[in-house]
């Protein structure tokens, strides 16, 4: 009986664990039933592609789910016009299929298509030119990719428990912890004599942690676009969380840096022990820093910044720089240049928290990648592109015309 209530306990954590997941899973299970109905009711034989439309659009957010459905929308009506063309040439046969496929990756190319929209025209075609294919059936087939992708569009509203701002601070206040777990450990191993395969983990651990940055990046942009359109959501909340995401990233690009140090000062024979315990006093105050401003961004009372824990980080600094200059003509000078370089380090990580250097105010972060988008270039910019070419292959005469 006891092993009975054990499995069935794992069995049970094994979802309440993964309720973000689970809640998208029945979303997205919902959502194509939904559009398999309502397909079948409007088409005969149209629920198969609105629910497989429906599967591929319903994404974790509201945001990305209509962009996707855009996608979806911009794919079905260059793949089905690609598909019609190619049968009404070639034919139905492994012919016209690899003929669609090339055709609609050319279309795709030409007009600056995103990884969004690129993958669902040749993925449409082939969808349009099933068995049966005419053109009545195809233009049924593109109104059922609409029914799905708008039903899909509607059930992502539901398909995370949070806001984009609640996940914006969720993927914050994780790198953020991660940071500063990583520069306590680097502490106490600074205070203890650290190894050069110490040094290497943390740098190991560093570099992951700048992976995640595109994807705090991106998290940020959509709570900070979501809240232009959608009513409910707080714009001023949305850029300050979007602030925040920036100096996150500043954060854990120089704790990477302060990796790389002491693994250089390691291969280089070690940190002198006269400046350890200042050091190793330095980076704690960073990571309770760290810590710090976490809880106050994931205090329910606000995100009111807290300067205290960064002055002590400060004043840690200025106290390994004094140290430092005293020790100047005993200590090898390229270690203390190292020394002095993580003071630098500590400096910038404390105006990221406070969110007071220029750096952070500004300049502008890039958007997301262009291959993240629907279309990479602007309507308007493909336009003009395609007009200077058509007019460069005129005749000069004629070119003044156009």
């Amino acid at each position: 009986m006891t092993n009975e209530r054990t499995l069935w306990g794992r069995l049970v954590h094994l979802f309440s664990d993964r309720r973000a997941w689970v809640q998208q899973v029945f979303v997205t299970a919902a959502a194509a039933a939904v559009a398999w109905q309502v397909g079948d009711l409007a088409f005969k034989n149209g629920g198969l592609v609105a629910a497989i439309v429906a599967s591929l659009t319903v994404r974790i957010s509201l945001h990305k789910s209509t962009r996707e459905g855009f996608g979806q929308i911009l794919g079905t009506a260059i793949g089905a016009g690609t598909a019609l063309a190619s049968v009404s040439i070639f034919g139905f046969g492994w012919v016209t299929v690899g003929i669609t496929v090339v055709l609609c990756s050319v279309a795709a190319r030409a007009m600056h298509l995103g990884e969004v929209a690129s993958i669902n025209v040749p993925v449409t075609a082939l969808i349009v030119i099933g068995p049966g294919i005419t053109e009545n059936n195809a233009e049924h087939r593109m109104y059922s990719t609409l029914i799905g992708a708008g039903i899909a569009i509607l059930f992502s509203y539901f398909a995370h428990p949070k806001t984009p701002a609640g996940r914006t601070i969720d993927q914050i206040a994780s790198l953020g912890r991660k940071s500063a777990e990583l520069l306590g450990q680097m502490a106490q191993g600074v205070a203890k004599g650290y190894t050069q395969d110490e040094a290497g983990n943390w740098l190991a651990k560093a570099r992951l942690l700048v992976e995640e940055i595109p994807r705090v990046r991106a998290q940020a942009l959509e709570a900070r676009t979501f809240a232009k359109w959608f009513p409910t959501a707080e714009r001023d909340e949305a850029e300050e969380l979007y602030s925040r995401g920036v100096a996150v990233e500043h954060t854990v690009v120089q704790v990477r840096t302060i990796a790389r140090t002491l693994f250089d000062s390691a291969v280089d024979g070690g940190i002198p022990p006269s400046t350890k315990r200042k050091i190793a006093e330095a980076l704690s105050a960073a990571s309770f820093a760290i810590t710090a401003n976490v809880k106050g961004l994931l205090d329910d009372q606000g995100h009111d910044i807290d300067a205290s824990q960064t002055e002590e980080m400060r004043e840690a600094g200025a106290s390994l720089v004094n140290l430092l200059f005293d020790s100047s003509a005993e200590d090898d000078p390229d270690q203390i240049v190292r020394s002095m370089s993580l003071v630098t380090n500590l400096e910038r990580i404390a105006d990221s928290l406070d969110q007071a250097s220029p750096a952070l105010t500004d300049v502008v972060t890039p958007d997301e990648p262009s291959s993240a988008k629907v279309l990479r270039l602007s309507p308007l910019n493909q336009v003009r592109k395609w007009r200077r070419n058509f007019r460069n292959l005129l005749p000069k005469k004629l070119r003044k015309y156009f």
